[in-house]
């Protein structure tokens, strides 16, 4: 499989990956198979450039220690190396999938801890709801100025509008 080119929007698995990572990784630094064999071996990770041929040619697999060593020698990360290739070979292009997905799993656990300190505020004022109305509106009030101030500092004050003009916790 890593003689021919996946088909777009095609995952490959891991190693079918990493196959052709290092095979588009070592080209486009003009390395021969020889060059990265050396380049690995002075890193510490001991490998002929026959071993790199067939890896790169899905005749051998990689261990774990191989794929931390071409990582290291590439100067990429570990789990970039094992992405899919067309998307693998553009770095700026991972950078940001990686940027995109670790701001996803930011804001599932935002959610998550939202959600918890909701419920527990909510538990609470079911034992105490003389103070329900007087929580509820802090609360809205706290999350109104907090998205305000997000939305000025994002996208600016609306046109015509400077933010002074605005009394403070009012939108």
């Amino acid at each position: 499989m890593a003689d021919e080119d996946p088909p777009e929007g095609v995952l490959l698995s891991g190693e079918a990956n990493v196959a052709i990572r290092i095979k588009v990784e070592r080209e486009a630094r003009g390395w021969s198979t020889n060059a990265l064999s050396d380049r690995l071996n002075e890193a510490g990770f001991e490998m002929n450039p026959s071993a790199v041929w067939r890896i790169e040619n899905g005749k051998r697999r990689i261990n774990l220690d191989e794929a931390i060593g071409f990582a290291e020698v590439f100067g990429i990360d570990l789990r970039n190396l094992v992405g899919p290739p067309q998307l693998a070979a553009k770095a700026r292009a991972m950078e940001l999938i990686d940027e995109v997905v670790d701001a996803f799993r930011g804001t599932q656990r935002a959610n998550a801890a939202f959600t918890r300190a909701r419920d527990a505020l909510d538990a609470y004022l079911t034992e105490h709801p003389d103070i329900r109305e007087e929580a509820d509106v802090m609360v809205s009030n706290a999350i109104a100025e907090a998205s305000t101030k997000h939305l000025l500092e994002t996208y600016g004050p609306p046109p015509g509008e400077h933010p002074d003009d605005t009394p403070a916790g009012k939108a």
